[in-house]
């Protein structure tokens, strides 16, 4: 087990299409999931795709729950047209939040770590953050998602800018 270096926004492996995982069960690729289990934990992520770790190939793991599962070869296809905006942030853009639209309510396959075929549907955070990771694997960054980049910052900034009360917020705390 080894934590992996997480690679940066700029670098061109976080750019490219990932290559399919032929066999999920190789030794290589056990090691490979392990580790990336181990990363993401200590980086207090919630996913992480194996681009993010310099490994151009179509896997990704992610919390789910107090376990964290991996899934090779995914796809993913939106159930809804339904599409919510919400925060999100990525262990390779360190400090910044942007603001991105997304489905609702996915289904999802692949493999597991077994090599079986699984599926599933997802909403919520485990569907955003599939998503996220999903978009890692075609070369693309929540950045490239966002509607508004007005909506981007850095996670100190935004804080102190979120929780401050606007003129509007005085006036409907007025009596």
């Amino acid at each position: 087990m080894a934590i992996l270096k997480i690679a940066r926004l700029g670098h061109p492996v976080l750019l490219q299409r990932a290559e399919p995982v032929p066999d999920p069960t190789a030794p290589a690729m056990r090691r490979l999931v392990t580790d990336m289990a181990e990363t993401m934990l200590d980086a207090n992520g919630l996913g992480l795709a194996a681009p993010q770790v310099h490994v151009p190939l179509r896997v990704f793991v992610m919390r789910d729950g107090k376990r964290v599962f991996a899934l090779f070869n995914p796809e993913i296809t939106p159930l809804t047209e339904a599409r919510e905006p919400a925060w999100e942030g990525c262990l390779s853009i360190p400090g910044l939040r942007g603001e991105v639209t997304r489905p609702t309510r996915i289904a999802w396959r692949g493999l597991d770590a077994e090599g079986a075929a699984v599926s599933g549907e997802a909403d919520g955070l485990a569907a955003r953050v599939m998503q996220h990771e999903f978009d890692h694997l075609e070369g693309m960054l929540y950045p490239m998602r966002m509607e508004d980049l007005s909506r981007l910052g850095f996670v100190e900034e935004l804080s102190r800018f979120l929780a401050k009360p606007t003129v509007a917020d005085v006036k409907e705390e007025a009596p």
